[in-house]
């Protein structure tokens, strides 16, 4: 059996807080500064600020254990996983298939669709702190955007308002079906590559934990 490693570097859980401090500040002030007018249930319907609001939070409450010198919960190591697969699917989909789209200016979508996500996968291959991820867990990555979803089509069906032109209720049931069904496959995909990921033992990150010790 794989050792777990139950805490990071306090250089990294203070990077950790860093990060997620500055993600939160960038959605924050980037509402406040009114993009497409939009009310707080628009904004943080979007995926990606959502996805990326609640990342961030995640890592400020890992960093903040591990600036204590703690260690994380036994749920976060999971909890971080289904972050990192989620946020691979929001900079894949972004990148690959609608890139430029969006009313943000274009240095947060490059901070929340590329070089957020990437430190994420970064931070998840090159630190220690978390245990293989058992594959009886992987369907763990669903509820979450299963749960966004639904209250998407809910939306789209009572006030007309989806975040994505791919899930407009006009398209027809079909084609919404097909799209769910998709994005589904994608974020079991990330979701595989990630918990693949999580049995990825880095020399560089098991001699900071132990100097760190």
């Amino acid at each position: 059996m794989a050792e777990a490693m139950s805490r990071a570097p306090v250089t990294v859980a203070w990077a950790r807080i860093a990060v997620g401090a500055i993600v939160i500040v960038i959605l924050c002030t980037t509402y406040l500064q009114g993009v497409g007018g939009m009310n707080p249930f628009d904004f943080f319907g979007y995926f990606t600020n959502l996805t990326s609001l609640l990342s961030a939070i995640l890592l400020i409450a890992l960093g903040s254990s591990g600036a204590r010198k703690r260690p994380a919960p036994r749920w976060a190591a999971t909890a971080r996983g289904v972050a990192v697969a989620c946020m691979l699917v929001v900079g894949v989909i972004y990148n690959a298939l609608v890139p430029g789209t969006g009313a943000a200016p274009p240095w947060v979508s490059a901070v929340l669709h590329i070089v957020f996500p990437a430190l994420l996968l970064l931070d998840w291959i090159g630190v220690g702190d978390r245990p293989p991820l058992p594959w009886r867990r992987l369907w763990l990555v669903l509820p979450y955007p299963l749960a966004w979803i639904g209250v998407v089509l809910v939306r789209g069906a009572t006030d007309g308002w989806v975040p994505y032109g791919f899930l407009l209720p006009e398209r027809g049931g079909g084609a919404l079906v097909g799209t769910i069904l998709g994005l589904l496959i994608a974020l079991l995909a990330s979701g595989a590559l990630v918990w693949s990921l999580s049995r990825v033992r880095l020399s560089a990150g098991r001699r900071a934990l132990r100097m760190d010790s």
